[in-house]
């Protein structure tokens, strides 16, 4: 049974659900619809490719790009923190200092493990 206090979430989510399903029929069913061979052929900035268009990324490439969103989001982390130090007290300055002990932790593992090097 769920509580009648999570019940205005729920309509929000059913009719934003509504509203993205009917978008998605709509949009299909009352746009033009009419390709041709020269709007499915390959553009590249109006050349013929010179070499295969669905090149695969070095691994290497995502690596880094995940490597880096997750120390900005940890670093997104300091900026509260950092507004609300004075009041928050010691133990929050401890508590602060282990996180970035284990930011700095996890940094030199992936540093030593060579996730950076781009050879």
């Amino acid at each position: 049974m769920v509580p009648e206090q999570y019940l205005p979430v729920f309509l929000f989510l059913l009719a934003a659900l509504t509203f993205g399903v009917l978008s998605l029929v709509l949009g299909r069913v009352l746009a033009p619809h009419h390709p041709d061979a020269e709007k499915n052929s390959i553009y590249e900035c109006g050349f013929t490719p010179l070499e295969k268009v669905h090149a695969k990324f070095d691994v290497r490439f995502y690596l880094i790009a995940i490597l880096f969103i997750l120390f900005d989001v940890e670093t997104a982390f300091l900026f509260p923190w950092a507004t609300a130090m004075r009041e928050l007290g010691w133990e929050a300055f401890v508590a602060v200092m282990v996180f970035l002990a284990e930011l700095l932790a996890g940094f030199i593992y992936i540093w030593k493990k060579g996730a950076l090097d781009w050879e």
